[in-house]
């Protein structure tokens, strides 16, 4: 476990681990729950399809494509959870493949109505 205060900023990193220079790393989504089992009942997004959900969210810009960097505040779910734990999903693409998903950025996805 990492402890934190509330509204300390937590910094993170994930970063590829491969001989392949041309590959490029893309944060996707990061989910928060209070439970590490269960990341669909009760859950914070702070990005989710490369749209920042979360206010204090940032990303930073990394030197290098195989490393991603990213910043929020330490928050707390209410009802006495005393535990956030975080599932992140990470994209690996070729380095200058424009139609591949690393380079689609914030996908927003809108629902239509079922009767048009």
């Amino acid at each position: 476990p990492y402890y934190v205060d509330l509204n300390q900023n937590l910094f993170l990193q994930a970063s590829l681990q491969s001989s392949d220079p041309n590959l490029v790393l893309f944060l996707d989504t990061c989910v928060a729950s209070p439970n590490p089992n269960d990341f669909t009942t009760l859950t914070y997004d702070l990005i989710r399809s490369g749209c920042v959900k979360d206010p204090t969210f940032y990303s930073y810009h990394s030197p290098y494509r195989y490393v991603s960097r990213f910043v929020f505040n330490a928050f707390q779910f209410v009802r006495q959870h005393p535990s956030v734990y975080l599932q992140c999903e990470l994209v690996v693409c070729r380095y200058g493949d424009y139609s591949s998903r690393c380079y689609q950025g914030c996908i927003s996805r809108f629902k239509r109505n079922a009767e048009t």
